[in-house]
């Protein structure tokens, strides 16, 4: 079974800084250049998306190598099964060169469903998926969206209301077998493919919040106005599966491409102060997907008499010892 290190923790809770400290070129950690990342963050995956998803820059990427990073067009889908197959690629590749895999990120539900398996919801017959498709077309995601809040609650909680391709594929589950998507639960126990050593950080609310709030006026100040528009001349839509990310939802909205000058100085507060509403809310649903994980240790940074990085350091070394070893470590 591989060693696989998972490290959960919401947005902007200083993950990348914690894994570079640990694993980077450069760290002070008996773990230095021995691990490499794979993002577990399901926008980071989208190119041209760099300022709004936090995504790790080329001199970050120097220090730590990382995975699952500009996989795809912000117009292509990415899907949790995607996300599965390609994790488990990397695995395999990072720890056939010697080094260990470390799943990090926000996401939960790709993290789950990594450790424990993806649900096994089926896939709907053609004809259902074409009067779907078809409905869209001719009503609109919002009708649709309306039509999943009936048939399955659950899901459309979980769905932006601009999702498409999750609003249709959980209807096409409900309308291919009488039954909500939310019903088909992720397995409960650990997949036997790995050795999951799976660490959750914490960090009080308020001082979460607060990072949020200074992680948006870095994004602004970075340029993030001037990314979303890159994004809206490269051709991509409002609609498309890259721009449900929030950081540029908000801007989505608020048709922003459209405003004139005037309007966007008007406008710009007004985007920071959503971005940074949506970005807490967000944060409170991350750790739903993570409950109950098995065997996960948690560190709460309010709590622990030690930092985070020796935190991570002696469970990893106690880890590696209670497996016999990892044989690189």
């Amino acid at each position: 079974m591989l060693p696989v290190l998972v490290l959960f923790a919401p947005t902007a809770s200083g993950k990348t800084a914690l894994s570079v400290e640990l694993f980077g070129h450069g760290s002070h950690s008996v773990f230095k250049d021995k691990a490499e990342i794979i993002s577990a963050d399901s926008m980071q995956v989208y190119t041209g998306m760099d300022i709004g998803t936090a995504k790790p820059d080329s001199s970050l990427l120097s220090l730590l190598p990382h995975h699952m990073i500009d996989e795809c067009s912000p117009s292509e889908q990415f899907t949790v099964a995607d996300f599965v197959t390609k994790a488990d690629s990397y695995c395999s590749d990072i720890f056939s060169r010697g080094k260990l895999p470390v799943v990090m990120g926000g996401t939960g539900f790709y993290i789950r469903c990594f450790m424990l398996g993806l649900p096994a919801a089926p896939e709907a017959d053609e004809a259902t998926k074409r009067m779907l498709r078809s409905r869209l077309a001719s009503e609109g995601s919002a009708v649709l969206y309306e039509d999943l809040k009936q048939k399955d609650s659950v899901s459309a909680a979980r769905i932006h209301p601009n999702d498409t391709y999750r609003i249709v594929r959980a209807l096409e589950v409900f309308y291919a077998t009488g039954k909500p998507r939310s019903s088909y639960k992720v397995p409960s126990a650990l997949r036997n493919c790995y050795r999951f050593c799976t660490m959750i950080l914490e960090r009080p609310r308020d001082e979460l919040y607060e990072r949020i709030d200074r992680r948006v006026e870095q994004m602004f100040s970075d340029g993030l106005e001037q990314e979303y528009l890159a994004l809206v001349a490269q051709g991509i839509k409002g609609t498309d599966p890259g721009m449900q990310a929030i950081g540029y939802r908000e801007f989505v909205q608020e048709k922003y491409e459209a405003c004139s000058a005037e309007d966007r100085v008007c406008r710009r507060e007004q985007l920071k102060e959503q971005i940074k509403t949506d970005s807490r809310r967000y944060a409170k649903k991350q750790f739903v997907f993570m409950r109950d994980i098995p065997e996960a240790q948690y560190y709460r940074y309010e709590q622990e008499s030690v930092s985070a990085v020796e935190f991570v350091e002696t469970v990893l070394e106690n880890f590696s010892n209670d497996s016999g070893g990892f044989g690189f470590l």
